[in-house]
C-alpha cells in the first residue's frame, strides 16, 4: 500500500487492525506448515525404523544360504527358510533378471506364485521410492500356507493387516513397504513382469482391497478418479514399466549374462545401508523450501498404497498442480481432466472449475477490453493539511489539487480539465506572474515494485496542459513543501524548499531548470516562502517559531532571523503577504497580525554596504485562534482568515477593520483566500471545500469532498447518482450528471459499505461495530437500525428482486434479511455459517436464490439463500451459474486480474459492467485497471489510470455502464470516469467532458 504522506496520523499498530488480522492469517499458515513437516519427519522415522528391523533378516538369509544347499542348490535364486518354504531371490540379488520372483511351499505340490504388485509415489518423502524403483522391486508379503488368502472388498487398512496375520502366525509389523511378519518370508517382485501363463489359470489369489489403498490428494483440490490402481485379477495383463526392468538387470553386483556362478547379496545389503545414509541426508534441513513443500503436498502413503500402485518415476508426468511454489508468488495451472483452474495466492491453493460455455480454455485469448476511461470529474479538494493552494489564472479557471490531479476548475461553464502527469500526491503550487504557467510540486513516493519515486517540480502551461520543465529530480527528498515564482523579473526564478530534515532552500532558473543557489534553511517546519515583488534578491521563509529574511547573491544565500523583541513570539507563523508599502504582515497562531517595516541598516554596527533589515512596527489583533491564510486584493485591501473563529475579514491598508463574516461550521475553518473577477472571493477551507461568494451575499459551496478514508460505495439502480462513505462519519449522496453534492448526513459510526436498493428508494449502509442502517434517499430519514454481531460489516448487497439483502461480517457470517413493505420491513431469514475467515466479498445469482462469496482466507463458497442459507459442498455443480453482479475479488471469471506476486491483499474492489464486457479493478498501487471480461487467464493484459495518490478502495459502474466511480483511500477524492469505446452508450453529452493533459489509459 502506498501512502499518500504522513498527514493523516499515526500508522502505529493499533490503528491498523487489518494489519494484525494479515498477521494472524500468516501464523495460521505457518502453524499448518510445522503440521505438515512433522508428519513428514514421523514419516521419515517409520522408513528408518524399518531399514533398522529388515537389514538384520537380510545379514541373516544371507548367511543361511551359504550353509544350506538342500532343495535350493540348483537354483541359485532360491534360499531355503526355517519353515520348509524358500525365499526366492529377485533379480537385484541374483544372475537372473528375467525370471519372475515367486514364493513357494517346500516340497508341496501345487505351490501357487503372486503375481507382483506395482509401486506408487504417494507419500511425503519421495526419497525411499526412488530407492525402491531404482532397484526395481516390490515387496509383498511371504506365506507359508498354501491356501491363499481371501480379503474382503469392504475391509479398511487396519482389517487388511489383521486378514493377512491369521491366528497361526505372529502378529504382524506395519511399515512404509508393507506388511511383515515375525519369522515371514520377505520376496521381491519385479515391476512388468507377468505370471507365467499356466498359473493365470488358477482361480485362487491374494486380493487387496481398494479400501486399504490411501489417496494422494494435491493442495487444494479433490484426488483424481484414476488415482487408486486396482490389483488386476486372473487373466488380466498388468501394465509394464520397461526402465525398471532395465534398472533391475544392470544393477551392481550382479554378474555377467550367461554366468552360472550365484550373485552374492552383500552387495545390495551394502546399498541397502548406504541408501539409508542418503535418506538420512535428503531429509536433513538442508533440503530446498520448494521440494519440501512439494512432498508436504501428499499424503503419507499405507503399504496398501505401495503394493498395488504404480511407481515408475520416470514415466511420471508430475501434475503441475503440486508445485504451488513460493508462498508470495501466484501461479495458475490448469488441469484439463478436471476442467479447473488453480491459482495460488500466498502459497495458498484456489481451485476454480471451468464454466461449461468455455469449450476449449486453451484457445481463451486474453486481449484489451475495446474500452477505455478518461477522467470526467474529481470530487473533492485538499485543504485539510496544505495551504496557498487555491490561485485563479487569466483564463478564469481555478486552480488546485487533490490526490495526484491539479484541477482546473471553470466556475461559469462547470467543467473540470485535469493535468495528470504526477506520479504522487500533489503538496504545493505557485503560478507565474503571466497567470497561464504553473508550478506544482509532489511527495515522494514508491511504486508497485517497492522502488522510490522520486519527488519533482512540474513547471507546465494551463492552457495547453503541456510539461514546459521538469525540475529538481533527484535533488528533493521527501517531497516538494513550497513552491513561489519571482515577480519583479517576470517570473524567470523559482524558489523551492523540500521536506527533508533540513528543508533545502533552492533557487533555479526556469528556463533552463538549472539549480543556482542552495542552501539549508532549517531544521524547523517550512510552511511559506516568497519572493519580494520589488526585489528578487529578497525571499522571506516562515514556518514553526521563525521568519527568515534571506538575500540571494548569485550561488550564495545569507539569512536574518526575524527579531520579535517586546512581543510574543508565536509558535507558528503560518502566512505572509507584502503589501502596498512592500511591509511585510505574517499571521500566526496567537491570531495577531505582525507589520514588519523596513528600516535602514545600522551602519556604525554592520559597516558600509549592510542592507536594510526588517523589524516589528505593529501587532493588530485580527482572531480568536490561528490565523491561516492573509490575502492582497487588487483594491489595496488585506483580507485574513481565521481558524479557530472561522471568520473571513476584510482590512483597510493600515489595518482598520472593515467588515467580517463567518464561515458556516460544516465547511470548517479557512485555509485560503483568492480573489476573482468583480470582488468575488473564493475560499478554500479545512474540511476539504470550495466556497464561493461576498461579503454581502454570503458564501456557498461549489466543490465538496470527504475528509478521511473512503471505503463505501454504492451506484444507484437507474440514475447517475451514487453515495460514498468512510472514515469521516459522512454518508454523502452525489450526482453523477450535475457533478454536484445532492446530500450529506453523519452517521454515528464509521460506514464501510453501501448499497441501494433495486427500487432506488432507500440505501444501506454497513457500520464499523455491526450496526446497519437503511435510510430513505429521498427523506433522508432512518428507517431502521439494526446490529449483527459486534465486528465491522464489509459488504451489503440487496438480491437482484429486492427480497433480500445479505450483510458480510468480520464475525465470518452472512446475515440474510427478507425485506417486505416497501423496504421498510427486514426480518431475519437465515444466517450462512461456514467461512473460516471474515467475509470480503458477496455476490447474488441472478434468480436471486444463490450467493457467492469470499473470505479473507480466500475462500470462494457458494450458499442456498432460498434452500435455508445452507452451504454447498460441490463446487463443480455452480460453475455454469450466472450472477447477477460480479463484485467478487476471487472466481473463475475474474482471477487473471491478479497480478504476479500478489500477495492476496493488492486487490480491493472490482467490478463487472452491467453489459458483461469489462471488469474495472481497484488495486493497492493507486491504480484503477480495465479488463476484458471474462478474464479468466493468469497475466491478462489492460488499461491503467493513474490518479490516485493512495490504495484505491473501490469501483462501481453506474447504472448504464456511462460511468466508472473510485475512491481513494487516505488521499479523500471520488474520481467519476467516462467510460469510451466498445458498445456503451455515447449519448451522453461532452459539453462537460473532462480534457486531460494527457491519454490517462496506459496499457500493462
Amino acid at each position: 500500500m502506498v501512502p499518500c504522506d504522513n498527514f493523516l496520523g499515526s500508522n502505529s499498530v493499533l490503528d491498523r487492525p487489518d494489519w494484525l488480522t494479515r498477521l494472524d492469517s500468516r501464523l495460521r499458515n505457518q502453524e499448518e506448515e510445522l503440521t505438515l513437516v512433522k508428519s513428514a519427519l514421523a514419516d521419515a522415522l517409520r522408513r528408518l525404523s524399518f531399514y533398522d528391523q529388515q537389514i538384520p533378516l537380510l545379514r541373516r538369509q544371507v548367511l543361511e544360504a551359504n550353509t544350506r544347499t538342500s532343495g535350493a542348490s540348483d537354483d541359485p535364486t532360491v534360499l531355503p527358510q526355517d519353515n520348509g518354504a524358500f525365499w526366492i531371490l529377485p533379480p537385484a540379488l541374483s544372475n537372473d533378471s528375467s525370471s519372475p520372483a515367486t514364493l513357494q511351499t517346500g516340497g508341496r505340490p501345487g505351490a501357487k506364485r503372486m503375481q507382483g504388485s506395482r509401486v506408487t509415489v504417494g507419500t511425503q518423502t519421495e526419497e525411499l521410492t526412488m530407492l525402491t524403483l531404482r532397484q526395481g522391486q516390490s515387496l509383498i508379503n511371504g506365506h507359508d500356507r498354501g491356501e491363499p488368502i481371501q480379503l474382503p472388498t469392504d475391509m479398511g487398512e487396519r482389517d487388511c493387516i489383521r486378514g493377512l496375520a491369521s491366528s497361526s502366525h505372529p502378529d504382524p509389523i506395519k511399515n512404509s513397504f508393507g506388511i511383515q511378519g515375525a519369522g515371514a518370508d520377505l520376496g521381491f517382485a519385479s515391476e512388468g513382469q507377468s505370471l507365467p501363463k499356466e498359473l493365470q489359470t488358477q482361480g485362487d489369489r491374494c486380493s487387496i482391497p481398494d479400501a486399504c489403498f490411501d489417496e494422494a490428494e494435491d493442495v487444494g483440490g479433490s484426488p483424481s478418479e484414476d488415482s487408486i490402481d486396482k490389483v488386476p485379477g486372473v487373466g488380466q495383463s498388468q501394465p509394464s514399466a520397461q526402465p525398471l526392468g532395465h534398472e533391475a538387470a544392470t544393477s551392481p553386483g550382479s554378474p555377467s549374462e550367461g554366468s552360472s556362478t550365484p550373485a552374492s547379496p552383500v552387495p545390495t545389503v551394502q546399498s541397502l545401508m548406504a541408501n539409508k545414509k542418503e535418506l538420512l541426508r535428503r531429509n536433513s534441513s538442508s533440503d530446498k523450501p520448494t521440494k519440501a513443500k512439494q512432498r508436504l503436498t501428499k499424503k503419507a502413503a499405507s503399504s496398501a498404497n505401495l503394493l498395488n500402485r504404480s511407481s515408475s518415476l520416470e514415466n511420471r508426468i508430475k501434475d503441475p498442480s503440486l508445485s504451488p511454489g513460493p508462498l508470495s508468488a501466484r501461479r495458475t495451472n490448469y488441469n484439463q481432466e478436471r476442467h479447473s483452474v488453480k491459482m495460488f495466492l500466498r502459497g495458498r491453493p484456489i481451485t476454480m472449475y471451468i464454466p461449461s460455455a468455455f469449450l476449449n480454455y486453451d484457445d481463451l485469448r486474453m486481449e484489451q477490453p475495446s474500452e477505455k476511461l478518461q477522467l470526467d470529474w474529481v470530487y473533492g479538494y485538499r485543504g485539510r493539511d496544505c495551504r496557498s493552494n487555491l490561485y485563479v489564472l487569466a483564463s478564469g479557471e481555478l486552480v488546485y489539487f487533490i490526490a495526484c490531479v491539479v484541477v482546473l476548475y471553470h466556475v461559469q461553464n462547470r467543467t473540470q480539465r485535469h493535468y495528470l502527469k504526477h506520479t504522487d500526491c500533489v503538496r504545493c503550487l505557485a503560478v507565474h506572474p503571466d497567470k497561464v504557467r504553473v508550478a506544482s510540486g509532489q511527495m515522494a513516493g514508491v511504486d508497485k515494485d517497492g522502488k522510490p519515486l522520486q519527488p519533482f517540480v512540474h513547471i507546465w502551461d494551463s492552457s495547453t496542459l503541456l510539461l514546459l520543465q521538469e525540475i529538481g529530480l533527484g535533488s528533493f527528498e521527501r517531497g516538494v513543501g513550497s513552491l513561489a515564482f519571482s515577480t519583479v523579473d517576470e517570473g524567470m526564478y523559482l524558489c523551492v524548499v523540500d521536506e527533508s530534515n533540513e528543508h533545502m532552500l533552492s533557487i533555479w532558473d526556469c528556463s533552463r531548470a538549472n539549480k543556482l543557489a542552495e542552501i539549508k534553511s532549517t531544521n524547523e517546519s517550512v510552511l511559506t516562502v516568497e519572493f519580494n515583488p520589488q526585489d528578487s534578491s529578497n525571499i522571506i521563509t516562515t514556518g514553526k517559531s521563525h521568519v527568515y529574511f534571506w538575500t540571494w547573491s548569485g550561488s550564495s544565500l545569507t539569512k536574518k532571523q526575524g527579531i520579535f523583541g517586546k512581543y510574543k513570539k508565536p509558535k507558528f507563523i503560518q502566512c505572509f503577504v507584502f503589501d502596498t508599502n512592500s511591509d511585510v504582515l505574517t499571521g500566526d497562531s496567537e491570531g495577531n497580525i505582525l507589520t514588519w517595516a523596513r528600516v535602514a541598516a545600522d551602519v556604525r554596527t554592520l559597516g558600509k554596504g549592510a542592507k536594510e533589515t526588517y523589524q516589528i512596527s505593529k501587532q493588530t489583533r485580527a482572531h480568536e485562534g490561528s490565523i491561516f491564510s492573509l490575502c492582497l486584493c487588487h483594491d489595496g485591501t488585506v483580507l485574513s482568515g481565521g481558524g479557530k473563529d472561522r471568520r473571513l475579514v476584510q482590512w483597510n491598508p493600515s489595518l482598520a477593520l472593515l467588515q467580517e463574516v463567518e464561515i458556516p461550521e460544516q465547511f470548517g475553518a479557512v485555509r485560503t483566500i483568492a480573489e476573482g473577477d468583480g470582488g468575488e472571493l473564493l475560499v478554500g477551507t479545512t474540511r476539504n471545500a470550495l466556497l464561493r461568494g461576498s461579503f454581502a451575499d454570503g458564501f456557498r459551496p461549489i466543490i465538496q469532498g470527504h475528509t478521511d478514508e473512503l471505503w463505501g460505495l454504492g451506484t444507484h439502480p437507474s440514475r447517475d447518482l451514487f453515495v460514498t462513505c468512510g472514515h469521516d462519519k459522512q454518508l454523502c449522496m452525489w450526482d453523477g450528471g450535475e457533478h454536484t453534492l445532492a446530500w450529506s448526513v453523519t452517521l454515528e459510526e464509521t460506514g464501510l459499505c453501501a448499497d441501494f436498493h433495486p427500487s432506488g428508494k432507500v440505501v444501506t449502509v454497513g457500520l464499523n461495530t455491526g450496526r446497519w442502517v437503511v435510510m430513505d434517499t429521498e427523506t433522508r430519514q432512518v428507517l431502521l437500525t439494526n446490529t449483527d454481531g459486534n465486528e465491522q460489516l464489509s459488504v451489503v448487497r440487496y438480491s437482484p428482486d429486492g427480497d433480500f439483502l445479505a450483510i458480510g461480517s468480520h464475525d465470518n457470517f452472512i446475515y440474510i434479511y427478507s425485506v417486505e413493505e416497501s423496504e421498510h420491513k427486514y426480518t431475519r431469514f437465515g444466517r450462512c455459517t461456514g467461512h473460516s475467515s471474515f467475509i470480503t466479498h458477496l455476490d447474488w445469482s441472478k434468480d436471486g436464490k444463490f450467493i457467492m462469496s469470499n473470505s479473507g482466507d480466500y475462500e470462494i463458497l457458494y450458499w442456498d439463500v432460498a434452500g435455508g442459507c445452507k452451504l454447498l459442498r460441490n463446487r463443480f455443480e455452480n460453475k455454469d451459474r450466472e450472477w447477477a453482479s460480479y463484485t467478487c475479488v476471487l472466481g473463475f471469471h475474474v482471477f487473471g486480474v491478479w497480478p504476479v506476486g500478489s500477495d492476496g491483499t493488492d486487490i480491493n474492489s472490482l467490478c463487472r459492467s452491467h453489459n458483461e464486457r469489462v471488469v474495472a479493478v481497484a488495486d493497492d498501487f493507486c491504480k484503477v485497471h480495465l479488463f476484458q471480461y471474462p478474464c479468466a487467464k493468469p497475466k491478462a493484459p489492460s488499461h491503467e489510470y493513474g490518479g490516485h495518490g493512495s490504495h484505491v478502495t473501490n469501483v462501481r459502474f453506474t447504472h448504464d455502464d456511462g460511468y466508472l466511480i473510485s475512491m481513494g483511500g487516505k488521499d479523500t477524492s471520488i474520481f467519476q470516469w467516462r467510460v469510451l469505446g466498445g458498445s456503451l452508450p455515447r449519448s451522453r453529452s461532452l459539453s462537460s467532458a473532462s480534457v486531460s493533459s494527457q491519454d490517462a489509459g496506459a496499457s500493462t
